[in-house]
C-alpha cells in the first residue's frame, strides 16, 4: 500500500540509510528500510514530545476515516470551551487548506500539512509545523491526522494520547476491519449519535463488542456534535488530560501512547492481501 500511494517516502524515510542488496538479473529485489524509517521517525517524535512537556501542552492524535468527524467535533469542542483552554490544531490531508480555514474560522491558530500522496503524517511534518504555532500560549494541540483507518496508528507523531473516531454511517464492524487504528487508541469516539434513529443498522451494542474483541482497552465516548450528555463527557476527559499533562510536565515525566508498527511494517513491505 504505502510503496504505491508514496507514504513510506516522507521526510524520515527520506533521511533513513538504504542498505544495498546485490543485483540479480531478471529479479526485483525488495530493500527493507522500514526499521531505518520508524527509527528515524521515532526520534523526531521524541524530540517534539519534549517541546510539548517543556511547554506544558496536551498533544492529540485524532484519527478516523474521512468523513468520520474529525473536523467538526474540533469546531464543537472549541466553541464549547469558549476560551477555557487555548487551543490550536495541526491539520493534515492530502490536498487544500479547507479544514485549516475551517478552524481558523473558529477563532484559533491552525497550521494546514498537505501531504500530497502520503497517507499519514509523520513526526517531522509536525515538528516543522510547531514554528508556526504558539507553543508556550497553549493547553491543547489537536493533531488531525489524515483520514485513513490504516497508516496513521503505525507513526508517533510525538502526542500524548491517540482518539480515534467511529462515526454511526461507517457501521459498526469498523473496529473489527482495521484492528491496528482501534486498538492504537487511548479514547474512541463513537461520533454523529444523532443519527442513530435513521441509520438503524448501526448498533451500538455490536460497536463496543467489536472494540472487546479487537483488544481496545481505552475509554468509549458516545456523542453527537449537537451536545448532550456524551458530548459534556468528551469535554470532562479533554479537562482531565489537560491537568494530568502539567501535572506529568511539572514532574518532568512525559505520557506515550499506544504505536502499532507492525501495521507500518506490513503495508510497507508490499505485503500481499490474504485470501
Amino acid at each position: 500500500m504505502c510503496r504505491d500511494c508514496g507514504c513510506s517516502l516522507g521526510p524520515a524515510a527520506q533521511r533513513a540509510p538504504l542498505a544495498a542488496a546485490p543485483s540479480v538479473p531478471g529479479k526485483t529485489e525488495t530493500i527493507e528500510v522500514i526499521t531505518a524509517i520508524l527509527d528515524e521517525n521515532d526520534r523526531i517524535a521524541a524530540h517534539n514530545r519534549g517541546h510539548f512537556d517543556g511547554h506544558g501542552v496536551l498533544a492529540l492524535n485524532l484519527m478516523s476515516s474521512p468523513g468520520a468527524g474529525k473536523t467538526s467535533l474540533l469546531e464543537a469542542t472549541i466553541r464549547a470551551l469558549d476560551g477555557k483552554l487555548k487551543v490550536a490544531v495541526i491539520e493534515g490531508d492530502l490536498a487544500t487548506e479547507n479544514d485549516a480555514d475551517r478552524i481558523r474560522a473558529c477563532g484559533v491558530p491552525a497550521v494546514q500539512i498537505t501531504t500530497g500522496n502520503a497517507c499519514h503524517l509523520d513526526a517531522q511534518m509536525v515538528h516543522d509545523a510547531l514554528d508556526r504555532l504558539p507553543l508556550a500560549d497553549l493547553d491543547v494541540l489537536f493533531i488531525e491526522n489524515v483520514g485513513n483507518l490504516v497508516c496513521p496508528a503505525s507513526f508517533d507523531l510525538g502526542q500524548h494520547r491517540n482518539v480515534t473516531l467511529l462515526s454511526v454511517p461507517e457501521g459498526d464492524d469498523k473496529p473489527a476491519k482495521y484492528p491496528v487504528m482501534f486498538r492504537a487508541a487511548d479514547l474512541s469516539l463513537i461520533t454523529k449519535t444523532d443519527l442513530l434513529a435513521y441509520i438503524t443498522e448501526f448498533k451500538l451494542e455490536r460497536a463496543h463488542a467489536a472494540l472487546r474483541q479487537i483488544g481496545f482497552q481505552g475509554e468509549t465516548i458516545e456523542l453527537s456534535n449537537r451536545g448532550g450528555d456524551g458530548f459534556t463527557a468528551w469535554l470532562a476527559w479533554l479537562e482531565r488530560e489537560v491537568t494530568s499533562q502539567r501535572e506529568r510536565a511539572a514532574r518532568g515525566e512525559t505520557a506515550k501512547p499506544s504505536i502499532q508498527p507492525e501495521g507500518a511494517s506490513a503495508h510497507a513491505a508490499g505485503h500481499r492481501p490474504s485470501r
